[in-house]
């Protein structure tokens, strides 16, 4: 792998979350699989996300996506994608921040009013269908990988909080759901300072006290993130929800740890774990759209289309679908005579790394 001093990338924002997409100035990374590659960054070649993802380049709520050729001819591209604290297998808002930079660019040809896409994506093959007008992607559905519910209705002690009953699943990565009204907190961007804290709480505490491993692949394992799940606001919402999405290591000994930064969309992967749990208590059948309201207002349309199973575990097939635009495009430099090359962070806004 090697990193020229220019890195070219075009920044967009998927109904709300950043999700900026690299499109040159990195090298093919080592791997014969999108996964393989995906650990190869993560272990050899982390320079790049803390390069794109820290200060002055990033900050806490961005995104990264890094374009790969596919290791397989089904795919026409492949992505690897970083956030803050981890590599995630599949990320619902960075696929659709994807397709639509490589369609609006021209590195894949739009075809209008359709166009069909697969990547790859760390987590496996993922079909995606563009509605294109104009030149611009007006929407994006994608076929995501199966979804489950690994613990339903499990009380967790969080310490401040008391006992806490929380859904575990896989929609992408490995989500613990609580009820934001449970907990008398009100889900609104005024008030995501505290969101934020609550949802790295009960997360920290999940970690702690339930295992997740997914079956197919023991490199996604344990609870990396948290979802605030809360009753519509809308007649025409079906639920709404905060995502929280770590900045840095939580320790319950310092109260100044306990933050995180919300995704600020309604979150792809999270709308997929919600319907799994949805699914698996009776309360969602297959072919239903489900309307996820995200902290912004905007809303992601999910649906479930097909019962699978993913090892011992009972799942579902889900798709997704959103919208993303792109908000600039820009060579990144990276010079050698720069005191921080591979960017900062600093405790006024990110946590403790």
């Amino acid at each position: 792998m090697r990193l020229a001093r220019t890195i070219h990338a075009v920044d967009l924002h998927a109904c709300g979350e950043p999700g900026r997409v690299i499109t040159g100035g990195v090298s093919d990374v080592p791997g014969q699989t999108m996964y393989e590659k995906m650990v190869y960054l993560r272990t050899h070649g982390d320079r790049l996300r803390r390069v794109m993802l820290r200060e002055p380049r990033g900050y806490p709520a961005a995104n990264c996506n890094v374009i790969l050729p596919p290791t397989t001819p089904e795919a026409q591209a492949g992505f690897v994608i970083m956030e803050q604290m981890e590599y995630p297998a599949m990320s619902g808002t960075n696929t659709i921040c994807v397709v639509t930079a490589l369609l609006e660019t021209g590195l894949i040809e739009a075809v209008e009013p359709v166009t069909t896409v697969t990547l790859e994506a760390p987590a496996g093959l993922i079909e995606v269908v563009a509605d294109v007008k104009d030149g611009k992607v007006t929407g994006v559905t994608f076929l995501n990988v199966p979804a489950f519910a690994l613990h339903l209705d499990r009380t967790i002690e969080v310490p401040t909080l008391g006992p806490v009953t929380v859904d575990v699943a896989w929609g992408g990565m490995f989500y613990v759901i609580a009820d934001a009204d449970a907990l008398a907190i009100t889900l609104d961007p005024g008030n995501g300072r505290k969101v934020a804290r609550i949802g790295e709480m009960i997360k920290k505490a999940a970690q702690e006290q339930l295992s997740a491993e997914h079956p197919d692949n023991s490199g996604f394992n344990g609870i990396t993130i948290s979802q605030l799940s809360a009753a519509p606001r809308r007649p025409e919402i079906d639920r709404q929800n905060a995502v929280i999405v770590s900045t840095g290591v939580l320790d319950w000994k310092d109260p100044d740890t306990w933050t995180g930064a919300l995704d600020r969309s309604p979150c792809g992967t999270g709308t997929c774990a919600k319907m799994a749990v949805l699914h698996a208590k009776g309360q969602l059948p297959l072919g239903r759209d489900f309307r996820h309201e995200g902290i912004l207002g905007t809303v992601f349309t999910g649906r479930l289309v097909e019962e699978t199973t993913v090892g011992p575990h009972a799942a579902v097939v889900p798709t997704i679908r959103g919208s993303a635009w792109i908000t600039g495009r820009a060579e990144y430099t990276i010079d050698p005579s720069d005191p921080f090359p591979e960017g900062f962070t600093v405790g006024d806004i990110w946590g403790s790394n």
